[in-house]
C-alpha cells in the first residue's frame, strides 16, 4: 500500500476508529481525532522514526484500510478498546495482557461503583469485592481520565467516598458528579438503570442507550414526574452532544505528528486553558482569608493554590478583601495569567476585580509590556443555600473558542473548590489563633 491509495481514499475530517487490513484480516486498530491526518500520517517519510518499525511492517504488509466514524472522540476512545478486545490484531500487541494498563470495573453491589483499576491490582481488589463489568485494557492513563470525567458528567456514578443512604451528600453529590444515592435522591432500581447505561456506552452501544433513554423520559413524562423527565432529556442531550474538548486537546498532545496533505508538521501541545478562582472566608470579620485555586484543562493544579492572610480589611467587606487578594496575586508575574479569573457574586463583584485589573494594566503599560492577554472575569451567583444558580458574564465567553457545556461545568466544580479549600483554611486559622482548651 502506498501514499497514493490514501490519496484516493476518502476519509473524513472526523473521529473515529480505523483498521489496517490484509485480505479482510485485521492487522491493527486505532482510533483518531482526525481519521483523515491520522491515517496520512503512516505515510510520513519519517514513520520508521516516529512509530517505529513494526508500524512500518505492518503498513508495508496492508492492502486496504477501512474506517468506522463516530460522534465524538470519547466514542472512538471507548470503541477502540473494545474492537481490539474482541478481534485482538496481532500488530495491536502492545495493547495486551499489560498489567500496567487500566482497566473500568464496576463493582457486583446494590450500589455499584465505578472504579479504575491498574492491571497489576484487579486480583488483588477482587478479594475485597467482587466485579460486575471489567472494561479494558486502557494503555494511555491520561486518556482514560479524561474520558471517565465526560462519562461521569452524563451519567453520574457512585465511587469509593460515596456511602450509601448515609443521609449527608458526599462531596461529589455537591458538584453532580453522583447522582445522589448518598441522600436517598435515587434508589436502587433508579441507580441499576444508570449502571446499565454506563455499561452500554462502554460496551459501544450509544445508540441503544439513547433510545433506553427516550423510552424512559416519555415514561415519566406520562406519570406527569416532569421533573425526573426533565433530569432525562439533560442527560440524552449530553450524551448527543458530547463536548469532548479536553481529550482532543490530549490527543493532539500525544501526537507528535501528523501527516497534511503533502507536509509533515511537528505540533507542540496547546498551551493550557487556566482558569483561577478566589474566595473569601471569615466569620463576622474575624480571621478573614483569602483563597486562589487553579484549574487547567479541567484538572485541579493544586500546586498553584495560594492562601492570603487579609491585612487591609477589618471588618466585613469581603469586596475589599478580594481586591486585596487580587493586587497581592497580580504581585507575582511568575505565576501563569490565567485565560478566567473567576469569582463569588454580582456585578458589584464583577465591577470591584475589574478596577483592580484596570489599575494593573496601566502599571504594565507604563512599564511598556503590552504584550499580554488578559484574563475574563466570571462571575458566579449563589442561592440561599449557597448553590450556583447562574454565571454572569457568560456571553464574555463567546470571544474564547472555549466555550461549551463542559466549560460552564468546570466553572461551577472550581468556585466549589475555591469554597471548600478558603473554609478549610479559616477554619485552621480560628483553630491555630483559639488554641486548643483542655479536654
Amino acid at each position: 500500500m502506498d501514499s497514493q491509495y490514501i490519496q484516493k481514499k476518502k476519509l473524513p475530517d472526523a473521529p473515529g476508529v480505523y483498521f489496517f487490513r490484509k485480505n479482510k484480516d485485521i492487522l491493527y486498530i486505532g482510533k483518531a481525532t482526525s481519521l483523515r491526518d491520522r491515517v496520512r500520517s503512516y505515510f510520513s517519510n519519517d514513520l520508521i522514526k516516529t512509530r517505529g518499525r513494526l508500524l512500518v511492517d505492518m503498513v508495508t504488509l496492508a492492502d486496504e484500510i477501512t474506517f468506522e466514524q463516530t460522534d465524538s472522540v470519547l466514542e472512538a476512545f471507548i470503541l477502540e478498546s473494545e474492537l481490539i478486545k474482541k478481534h485482538l490484531p496481532r500488530y495491536n500487541t502492545k495493547e495486551k495482557d499489560n498489567k500496567s494498563f487500566n482497566y473500568v470495573v464496576m463493582t457486583d453491589e446494590a450500589f455499584p461503583r465505578v472504579l479504575v483499576v491498574r492491571g497489576r491490582n484487579l486480583e488483588q481488589e477482587a478479594v475485597d469485592f467482587s466485579y460486575k463489568y471489567i472494561f479494558g485494557p486502557y494503555p494511555l492513563g491520561n486518556e482514560l481520565k479524561e474520558a471517565m470525567k465526560l462519562i461521569r458528567r452524563i451519567f453520574p456514578y457512585r465511587d469509593n467516598t460515596c456511602t450509601p443512604l448515609q443521609g449527608k451528600p458526599c462531596f461529589n453529590r455537591s458538584i453532580g458528579l453522583c447522582p445522589g444515592v448518598c441522600t436517598g435522591e435515587m434508589n436502587q432500581k433508579e441507580y441499576k438503570t444508570q449502571i446499565e447505561h454506563i455499561k452500554l456506552f462502554f460496551e459501544g452501544k450509544k445508540s441503544r442507550v439513547v433510545g433506553l433513554l427516550k423510552k424512559q423520559m416519555t415514561a415519566y413524562a406520562k406519570t406527569m414526574e416532569f421533573e425526573k423527565a426533565h433530569e432525562v432529556k439533560r442527560t440524552l442531550q449530553a450524551l448527543t452532544h458530547i463536548q469532548d474538548i479536553s481529550m482532543i486537546k490530549k490527543e493532539k498532545s500525544i501526537t507528535a505528528y501528523q501527516k497534511n496533505d503533502a507536509d509533515t508538521q511537528t505540533h507542540q501541545p496547546a498551551k493550557p486553558f487556566r482558569m483561577e478562582a478566589y474566595d473569601i472566608a471569615h466569620m463576622s470579620g474575624k480571621n478573614m482569608v483569602g483563597v486562589m485555586v487553579a484549574m487547567a484543562n479541567g484538572e485541579f493544579d493544586k500546586n498553584m493554590y495560594r492562601k492570603f492572610i487579609i491585612r487591609s480589611v477589618d471588618r466585613s467587606n469581603d469586596t475589599a478583601a478580594l481586591q486585596e487578594v487580587l493586587k497581592r496575586r497580580f504581585n507575582h508575574p511568575e505565576w501563569p495569567m490565567p485565560d478566567v479569573m473567576l469569582i463569588d457574586g454580582g456585578k458589584g463583584q464583577i465591577n470591584a476585580v475589574q478596577k483592580v485589573l484596570d489599575q494593573v494594566k496601566k502599571r504594565q503599560e507604563e512599564l511598556g509590556d503590552v504584550d499580554i492577554t488578559w484574563p475574563t472575569i466570571i462571575s458566579v451567583v449563589k442561592d440561599d443555600r449557597h448553590k450556583a444558580r447562574e454565571i454572569l458574564n457568560k456571553e464574555a465567553l463567546n470571544t474564547l473558542n472555549q466555550m461549551s457545556e463542559q466549560l460552564q461545568d468546570d466553572i461551577i466544580r472550581l468556585n466549589a473548590e475555591a469554597h471548600r479549600f478558603a473554609i478549610t483554611f479559616h477554619k485552621k486559622k480560628r483553630s491555630d489563633n483559639q488554641g486548643f482548651l483542655p479536654r
